[in-house]
């Protein structure tokens, strides 16, 4: 299976960043062997719409699901029609988070914070 993780630098070992559109950047892995590819988020500087970007870019990746911390409403709603399903991950590294990705340790989300919610910091 293949899953976007935000992060914040560009390996399995960056810890997970808390904002899922304004994330510095998402590791996709894939599950199987941790085989894994870091993308910059583009939209992590935009001054609008980033969710929605940065939706669209982990879609256009194929994932299956995302772990992050937080994703608003028009994220949200582009990661749904795209029939990807969110995680609420934990403070801890991306490889540990998708290790509990796994084991089904981690718990399944809808939208957890309001719109333009992470443009003042983390």
């Amino acid at each position: 299976m293949k899953i976007a993780v935000s992060a914040e630098g560009n390996t399995m070992e960056s810890r997970i960043d808390q904002r899922f559109g304004r994330a510095a950047s998402f590791i996709i892995v894939e599950t199987k062997n941790l085989d894994y590819e870091a993308i910059d988020n583009s939209a992590a500087a935009a001054s609008g719409g980033a969710g929605i970007s940065a939706a669209q870019l982990v879609a256009d990746k194929g994932v299956e699901a995302v772990i992050t911390g937080n994703v608003g409403p028009n994220a949200m709603n582009v990661l749904k029609a795209a029939d990807i399903e969110i995680y609420k991950g934990s403070a801890a590294t991306v490889k540990e988070n998708v290790e509990l990705f796994k084991k089904g340790m981690l718990e399944k989300i809808n939208t957890t914070v309001p719109a333009h919610f992470g443009m003042g910091g983390k």
